[in-house]
């Protein structure tokens, strides 16, 4: 038989976190961000349950060939824009939108040959600091793709640093407004944390020029809240879209002062059992997850005991006394009993981000995409 381990990619709580978006600002369009081969899950797994949105940002030529192939004829969105002047081609060739983020971006479009005008995202560093035309250089982009022939429309686009936090939104909406707020075209500002924490339904009491037409939900549509711990997922009313489950493979019985796996990271104060999981570094699961981060166990949930290793890691069987060889193991994700583990505890435990823990799946991990009732 195979080794039991595998994701399960879920259609129906992709589908729901997409309407979470949706309620978040009803009067927007939707761009469901499926960079990174979909946060991990698979493009062609989620492709029927994000279908609902608008269209599809990304940041791959070879991704937007693999959506047009699924049968998308709706909008795609570069979000890094193009790398090249010949990935112009590409774009007229597939219809396909693309941010512009610096000058020579703009140069290429000048020279390009199209028979078609291209959608064009200009890009705004309201602070990020990553890309985008600096606020004195903005309005001069902007009138320069307003001169070409080849750009039938420019939609004004920023990305804020901290719609996570503390510091929220203000800041770079006020840069947006005094560089921006007065020039024509449609907006993209909000992400996953500012549609959560800043839209309130209506982008509360925003004025027009300020509010998103297009929004661009990403790590919330995989069940992941963009500002854990400070908000849960659940608290956001988002499902999991991935579970890892895997199976005890082994049981050991532990007496008062046996440790466990390499560098006997854990010793046994009592008389403990312990469950062997065929899952380890290998298949994605983090090596620094320390001893006590949690898993479920039939269900219930219990914790991880010493090192992980390539292929296995080690957790406590204590709370779960029925449970031996075969009984199922979550690393994160629903139960097949139903309990859920949200991914963001386990990367919290490991120091890190649900974002990480979901595109570092191996390739080795079988993904099977959940049947949905009729």
């Amino acid at each position: 038989m195979p080794r039991p381990i595998e994701a399960v990619v879920h259609p129906g709580a992709l589908r729901h976190n997409l309407g979470r978006a949706r309620a978040a600002a009803p009067q927007a369009r939707v761009w469901a961000v499926v960079k990174a081969n979909a946060y991990g899950h698979g493009l062609e797994r989620v492709f029927d349950a994000l279908r609902g949105a608008d269209g599809f940002a990304l940041l791959d030529l070879a991704e937007a060939e693999r959506l047009r192939a699924l049968g998308w004829r709706g909008p795609i969105l570069l979000l890094e824009g193009c790398f090249e002047p010949r990935d112009l081609e590409t774009c007229s060739r597939l219809d396909l939108w693309h941010t512009v983020h610096r000058a020579e971006q703009i140069d290429w479009l000048a020279m390009h040959k199209t028979q078609r005008p291209h959608q064009v995202f200009l890009k705004l560093n309201s602070g990020m600091n990553r890309l985008g035309f600096a606020p004195t250089e903005f309005r001069a982009a902007w009138l320069r793709l307003g001169g070409l022939t080849q750009v039938e429309s420019v939609t004004l686009m920023t990305h804020f640093a901290d719609a996570d936090g503390a510091r929220g939104i203000a800041a770079p909406l006020a840069v947006f407004d005094a560089v921006a707020g007065e020039l024509s075209g449609e907006r993209s500002l909000f992400n996953s944390a500012a549609l959560l924490r800043h839209a309130r339904g209506d982008f509360g009491d925003l004025p027009a020029r300020l509010q998103s037409d297009w929004v661009r939900p990403g790590i919330m549509l995989y069940g992941s809240s963009p500002d854990h711990p400070d908000t849960a997922a659940e608290a956001w009313g988002l499902q999991p879209a991935m579970s890892l489950r895997a199976r005890l493979i082994g049981v050991q019985a532990l007496r008062a002062g046996d440790s466990v796996g390499y560098g006997s990271r854990y010793t046994a104060e009592r008389a403990q059992r312990i469950g062997v999981v065929a899952c380890g570094y290998a298949d994605g699961y983090p090596r620094v997850a320390p001893s006590g981060t949690p898993v479920l166990v039939d269900g219930v949930r219990s914790q991880v005991l010493g090192r992980v290793s390539m292929d296995m890691i080690t957790v406590d069987l204590d709370p779960v006394p029925q449970a031996g060889p075969g009984s199922e193991v979550v690393l994160w994700g629903r139960s097949a009993a139903g309990p859920v583990l949200p991914i963001d505890e386990v990367a919290a435990a490991a120091g890190t981000l649900g974002y990480e823990l979901m595109c570092g799946v191996a390739p080795r991990v079988p993904v099977r995409v959940e049947a949905e009732a009729d």
